[in-house]
Order: structure tokens, then C-alpha cells, then sequence
């Protein structure tokens, strides 16, 4: 189930499916096992327009709207999460924060290589000790005449290693705490700048993962993304859209373990009869349907509401944690079905099973999502 869709909104949906059938579907496996960024599938996202769907055609995006951009997110996510997560991650994280607070110097900079895949973006905000606690910032930035200088490292940042770009956030005020924080665009070929450790992920394992390293990394002055102090603030905006994106990524992995379940349950029989046929099995697929339809509805209404200009903050954080934590239980049951057979790699719920746990961490785990949903309703009620 879906908002009803415009004729343009269902043949971009459809375009994406394909792609994801045709690029992406035959090496999901390949990819995944030696841990490969597939960089030529990236290319092609950017001929096509999937890596700057949000962005205005003056800067080489496709100008369309973010119920578009979170349909291509689930039907490649429907095919292969760690995709869509590097999709996500170049979209509404590294290029938005750029396009949303950057001046326009630094968009006709920088959106129009980001939006044609010629580059690709990271975001870097958690830290060793700055995780769920994102104003524990430890890096820091020093004005020095017409520059700035940081140093600190970033964990866990999508993108680092195969990006040419970073947003990435430091201390320049440590009195003015969360209010002390700035962004600053960091180019990847800087040599103070350097990809630390890779990440050997249980799942989402072709999606780039790594530290990078700040050590007297000198940046002009310019690259100071937003307003001095500005950093953190701006940072919780960009993730109001980015939480829309990881809810689409969920509820895609969600409907290809669930499709691939309906497709098995009707091929395997056991005493005689498909498995489809006995209660317990119709009982999981109706839950399942039910529950991605709920997260997907969920989604669209924060994604609509995006498109409207609309604070989308706690309707954000409820699509992510909904859709997130349905995943999670649908790709438990996915592997259920398929009882054995679903804990071998020959059947895509092994991976599906591995993947969607991440969207219950990445930007926001769950219990945030909670606290950012419960503070909004207190706020309301006061």
C-alpha cells in the first residue's frame, strides 16, 4: 500500500526497479562477500538522475520531490541495502547539508558534481565518544587567518573511503557547548585528512564504512558550512530528512525479504502441499504485509510533509523507528519461512536478516527516536 502516486512518480519508481533488477541484482551476493563498493553502479545512479533527485535542475539535479526520492530508495533497498544506504547517506546527509545551509558559492561548487555522481558525499558527526550523544563532539576546528585547522577523526562515516567530500562537524567554541559546534565541507583529497580503520560489518557490507582522520587539516575559510556555532543545530535538521530516507531503506529491505518469503512459501511443500497453504505461514505473510504497509504509510506522510516545508521532526522520528524496528521482526520471520534454507546464502533472507538490523543504529537508534517522539509530544502538551 502506497499514497496514490502520480503517472511521473510511478515510472521513476519503476525506473529504479528495473535498474535495481538489471545493475544491481546479479552481483548483490559478489559485492557483499568481498565487502566491494560498487562504484560503476554509482555512475550509472548518477546518469540517471538518482543521486540528486532533490536537488533543483540549475544544479544539475532532477528537481523532483522527496516522496520521489525515498520511492528510489526502497526499490533499490529492495534489492540490495547496502546500496541504498550509500544512496542515503550521499543524498539527504553530505550533498542536503550542503544544498540546505551551504551559501551559493558552495552549492554551484559542489551540488552539481554531487547530484551527477561525479562525486560522492559523506557526513561525519558520531565519534568514539559522541554517538547517541551527538553534542559529545570532540573534534575540533581553530580559525588560523584564512583558514581553519582541524583535528579529531569521525566514526562510522558512509562514503568515507570512496567519496570526494565531507561535511563533517567540530568544536570551535567549547564554552558555548552544543551552540560551540560548526560544519565545515571537506575535500578528500586534503592531506590532512586520512580514511582510518574499515569497518568489517555484519551486514550492509558493499556500503562504504570507515574513520577519518583530521590531523592539521587546513580547509579555507569558506568551507565553513552555515554559520559559526551553527553546526549541530543544522546537523539535527538534516537528519529530520535523513531518519525519512532510513525508514525507506527499511521498509525495502523489509519488502524484499517479505516478497522473497511469499515466492518460497508457495514453492516448498512439505507433507504433500505447499507451505502457503498451512495457517501458521499465512498468518506470518499477513503480518508482514501489514507491518510495510504501516511503516510505508508512515513514511510518505513525514515525506509529504517535507515536501510542504513542514517540520517533519517527530513524524521523521516515528517512520524511522516504526518502519526500522518492522524490518528487524520481518526479516526474523522471513528466515523463519524458510526455515534452513533461510540461514544459507543461496536465499536472499540470509541477507536481508543481516542488513535491516543497522537501520535500528544508524542515525538515531531507536531509543532516541523515542525520546525525539516523546519530547515532541510533551513540548505540544505544554
Amino acid at each position: 500500500m502506497t499514497a496514490v502516486l502520480t503517472a511521473e512518480q510511478q515510472a521513476i519508481r519503476q525506473a529504479a526497479r528495473e535498474f535495481a533488477d538489471a545493475e544491481i541484482r546479479p552481483h548483490v551476493m559478489e559485492w557483499d562477500e568481498a565487502q566491494r563498493f560498487p562504484r560503476e553502479v554509482f555512475a550509472k545512479l548518477g546518469e540517471l538522475g538518482f543521486l540528486g533527485t532533490i536537488f533543483p535542475e540549475k544544479y544539475g539535479g532532477a528537481g523532483l520531490t522527496y516522496m520521489d526520492y525515498i520511492g528510489v530508495v526502497e526499490e533499490i533497498s529492495a534489492v540490495d541495502g547496502s546500496v541504498g544506504l550509500s544512496l542515503a547517506a550521499h543524498t539527504s546527509l553530505g550533498s542536503n547539508h550542503i544544498f540546505q545551509f551551504g551559501t551559493e558559492a558552495q552549492r554551484e561548487k559542489y551540488i552539481p558534481r554531487l547530484a551527477t555522481g561525479e562525486w560522492l558525499a559523506a557526513w561525519g558527526l558520531t565519534e568514539a565518544e559522541a554517538g547517541s550523544d551527538s553534542g559529545g563532539t570532540r573534534s575540533t576546528a581553530v580559525r588560523d587567518g584564512d583558514s581553519w585547522v582541524l583535528n579529531g577523526s569521525k566514526n562510522f562515516t558512509t562514503n568515507a573511503s570512496v567519496g570526494q567530500v565531507a561535511v563533517l562537524m567540530a568544536v570551535t567554541d567549547r564554552s558555548a557547548g552544543r551552540r560551540g559546534i560548526s560544519a565545515f565541507i571537506v575535500e578528500l583529497d586534503n592531506p590532512g585528512i586520512r580514511v582510518g580503520k574499515k569497518e568489517n560489518k555484519l551486514g550492509m557490507r558493499a556500503s562504504d564504512t570507515c574513520t577519518l582522520v583530521m590531523e592539521d587539516c587546513r580547509i579555507p575559510h569558506e568551507n565553513l558550512l552555515g554559520s559559526e556555532g551553527t553546526g549541530f543545530v543544522d546537523s539535527m535538521k538534516i537528519l529530520d530528512g535523513g531518519r525519512i530516507s532510513i525508514a525507506a531503506l527499511a521498509i525495502g529491505m523489509a519488502r524484499g525479504a517479505w516478497q522473497a518469503s511469499l515466492k518460497y512459501a508457495k514453492e516448498r511443500r512439505q507433507f504433500g502441499r505447499p507451505i502457503a497453504e498451512f495457517e501458521a505461514i499465512q498468518f506470518y505473510l499477513a503480518e508482514m504485509a501489514t507491518e510495510i504497509d504501516a511503516a510505508r504509510l508512515l513514511t510518505e506522510r513525514a515525506a509529504q510533509e517535507r515536501d510542504r516545508g513542514e517540520e517533519t521532526t517527530r513524524h521523521s522520528a516515528q517512520a524511522k523507528l516504526y518502519a526500522s524496528e518492522a524490518a528487524v521482526r520481518i526479516a526474523d520471520r522471513a528466515v523463519q519461512i524458510h526455515g534452513g534454507y533461510g540461514y544459507i546464502k543461496d536465499f536472499p533472507v540470509e541477507k536481508f536478516y543481516r542488513d535491516v538490523k543497522l537501520c535500528t543504529i544508524g542515525e538515531g537508534t531507536s531509543e532516541i527516536q523515542k525520546l525525539v517522539i516523546a519530547r515532541s509530544l510533551l513540548t505540544e502538551g505544554s
